[in-house]
C-alpha cells in the first residue's frame, strides 16, 4: 500500500514539473505576440501621422519590446 501512495505522489510531482516546464515557453510566446501587436499598433499610429514605415513582424517586435524608443529606432533604421 505504501508503494502505491509513494508512486502516486511521485507521479503527481512529475506531472506538476512537466506542466511548469511547458507553461514557461507558452508565457514567453504569449508575451512576445502581445508586445508585437502593441508595437504594430504604435507603428500604425505613427504611419497615420505621416511618417510611413513598413510594418513587419520584426519592426513590430522591436517597437513592442522597447516601446517608444523602439518606435524611434525603427523610424531611424527603416
Amino acid at each position: 500500500m505504501f508503494e502505491l501512495i509513494a508512486a502516486f505522489a511521485v507521479g503527481i510531482i512529475a506531472l506538476c514539473l512537466i506542466a511548469k516546464i511547458i507553461s514557461i515557453p507558452a508565457k514567453l510566446l504569449w508575451k512576445l505576440v502581445t508586445n508585437s501587436l502593441v508595437g504594430a499598433v504604435m507603428l500604425w499610429i505613427v504611419s497615420l501621422v505621416g511618417l510611413h514605415v513598413k510594418i513587419t513582424f520584426l519592426t513590430a517586435l522591436i517597437a513592442g519590446i522597447f516601446g517608444i524608443p523602439g518606435v524611434i529606432a525603427v523610424l531611424i533604421l527603416f
